[in-house]
């Protein structure tokens, strides 16, 4: 199977491509990337040389470039996904997760081929109590939500009316090796080792499930085998957890592998301002990916909260050039073109 991996440049786009190389070494992986400021083709060092992935660097929106790609499916990792980026300019995540996500749709419809679109638990909003099934309406609370959950009505529409080979799947929070250090659990590590605030929103009582990134990884490789077409798919690692929780867990962690003090390491957590439409509680309901695949999440979380920071220790020079922007400026001299 040739498959074009749209974002794969990402954190769980490159992941989910080391993840499908080694299990189908037969497999054909196209990795479509803009390389905007979160995609790190470091991510992929190990398989850029490989007889059976190639990277194109490339705007989902351009629909020549995608006619002019074969394949016989496409996974849509591509999107713009930090809430807080999206507070401040909704824009950019309009065109690559709604015009974008479009550009693919009409390009998979006109080869014929399978779609997968990565959405998130997102789309749902807030839930006090209870599990968000894939049947529960879709109320985003920030204009990142919104532009996912147009996308996935998008996907929704191509499957209703042109009968395409459409998939959808809402996956709960991820985390694992290189995530960029925006996000909550590699934020808490990489300012924790730099001796500066951990901030945390609100009163930390937020909730989010969270599930690891190959574990995803897996599941998303089992709906792009055997999913039905016009399909949601709840991923779920049911994992329940405060952030404040969370942020602790991660600080005593570094202090147990580093010998850092645990009380100085406690005293960087700074309560900050919660940020407009802080959606309180995600909680989604996998049982379908259970029920049709067999599929459950197998990482315990305190055991991949430990390898994460694990990595983050070993991968210093990793998480220091996205920091510095020194990753950034490689690609621009490499690539010749303005970086987003």
């Amino acid at each position: 199977m040739k498959i074009l991996v749209t974002g794969g440049a990402g954190f769980i786009g490159s992941n989910f491509i080391r993840y499908m190389l080694h299990t189908y070494p037969d497999c054909e992986i196209i990795n479509l990337d803009l390389l905007t400021y979160a995609g790190n083709l470091e991510n992929l060092r190990d398989v850029e040389k490989l007889p059976n992935y190639l990277f194109i660097k490339g705007d989902i929106c351009d629909r020549r470039l995608l006619e002019e790609v074969q394949c016989d499916a496409i996974i849509n990792f591509a999107a713009e996904s930090h809430v807080d980026r999206s507070i401040l300019d909704p824009s950019p995540f309009l065109k690559t997760n709604v015009i974008g996500t479009e550009s693919l749709l009409e390009a998979s419809r006109k080869k014929g081929c399978r779609i997968l679109h990565v959405s998130t638990d997102e789309v749902y909003g807030s839930i006090a109590e209870g599990l968000f099934t894939e049947e529960s309406p879709l109320m985003p609370n920030s204009p990142y939500a919104a532009s996912k959950a147009s996308s996935d009505l998008l996907v929704r529409a191509y499957f209703e009316t042109y009968g395409s080979d459409t998939m959808i799947t809402r996956c709960s929070n991820n985390y694992g090796p290189r995530q960029f250090p925006e996000k909550l659990i590699p934020l808490v590590i990489v300012n924790a080792l730099g001796n500066k605030a951990v901030p945390v929103y609100g009163d930390g009582m937020n909730v989010r499930d969270w599930v690891y990134v190959k574990d995803h990884c897996k599941a998303l490789d089992v709906v792009l085998h055997r999913g039905r077409a016009g399909a949601v798919y709840n991923i779920g690692g049911k994992c329940e957890r405060k952030n404040i929780d969370t942020v602790t867990m991660i600080l005593l962690k570094i202090a147990e592998k580093t010998g850092i003090d645990e009380k100085s390491l406690l005293k960087l957590i700074e309560f900050v301002k919660d940020r407009p439409g802080h959606d309180r509680r995600y909680a989604i309901d996998p049982s379908r990916m259970e029920s049709e695949f067999g599929w459950r999440p197998e990482t315990n979380f305190e055991e991949g909260i430990s390898g994460t920071v694990d990595w983050y220790l070993s991968n210093r020079n990793w998480w220091k050039r996205i920091i510095s922007g020194e990753y950034m400026r490689y690609y621009k001299m490499q690539y010749g073109q303005r970086m987003v």
